[in-house]
């Protein structure tokens, strides 16, 4: 048994479209490595930083990560003993040690982006962007921010009063009007 801790810059892609660890900064990792009977058990932590934006108003949003990871990294010869058995779909997604290495970034990929937001929020209570003029709803001074909306069926009537509160169309007296 081995326990590795190391920081190391993080992979380009490590995140979704809309939040992820930007390429470059570094991810803490902080595992330990034993060796069983089909290969090498790997257990522990990443650690780091992931940013994006806040799906309802946009605003930057930067969240602390601590994933856990656990995965297997088989001998080849058990990986060879899989494929003979015929278990293909198995051995499509088992970890091989190669060359006695283990090629972490994968298993770092998956359980980062697994452990990620898949609706990330500046606040929990973020009330968006105002689908009118697009002010951010949830600034001080907003709250009670509104438009005055008229129904699309109904508008083509409003004209119709401004003109009967001046006296023009009302039918009154002088006027004829075709009924």
């Amino acid at each position: 048994m081995r326990t590795l801790e190391r920081t190391a810059p993080a992979p380009a892609d490590l995140g979704t479209a809309v939040i992820g660890v930007p390429e470059g900064t570094d991810i803490e990792l902080d595992l330990r490595l034993e060796s069983v009977m089909e290969g090498i058990l790997v257990t522990g932590t990443v650690g780091g930083e992931a940013v994006g934006e806040c799906v309802r108003c946009l605003e930057e949003v930067r969240e602390d990560l601590d994933t856990q990871l656990t995965e297997l990294f088989v001998y080849p010869e058990r990986a060879a003993a899989a494929v003979a058995e015929g278990d293909d779909e198995e051995a499509d997604e088992v970890f091989e040690v190669v060359d006695e290495l283990l090629d972490l970034e994968p298993v770092v990929r998956d359980a980062v982006v697994m452990n990620l937001p898949f609706r990330p929020l500046c606040q929990p209570d973020c009330r968006g962007l105002c689908s009118e003029c697009g002010v951010r709803l949830s600034d001080p001074g907003n709250e009670d921010h509104h438009h005055e909306s008229i129904d699309p069926r109904w508008k083509a009537l409003q004209g119709l009063g401004e003109l009967s509160q001046d006296g023009e169309g009302s039918g009154g007296e002088g006027e004829e009007t075709d009924r």
